[in-house]
């Protein structure tokens, strides 16, 4: 099992928010939410997940992570 950031999902129905408009409105560095997006991360910074929670009114934590077996994982 692998963890995946669903965040292309987030931000399609977010209108298609941006990368770049996430970064802004969080203060977390383009390169970080990019990584985050394409589910490129070793490791996720708690703090990067409370601040996309926060700004974009998320409640849930399984509209933005999941676990998915490693063949399923982008």
């Amino acid at each position: 099992m692998k963890l995946r950031v669903k965040l292309d999902e987030v931000l399609k129905a977010r209108e298609n928010m941006s990368q770049k408009e996430l970064a802004e409105l969080t203060g977390i560095r383009p390169a970080a939410i990019s990584e985050l997006y394409n589910n490129q991360r070793k490791s996720i910074n708690r703090e990067h997940i409370e601040k996309i929670a926060e700004k974009l009114n998320i409640t849930e934590i399984s509209e933005i992570i999941e676990l998915v077996d490693d063949g399923q994982a982008k």
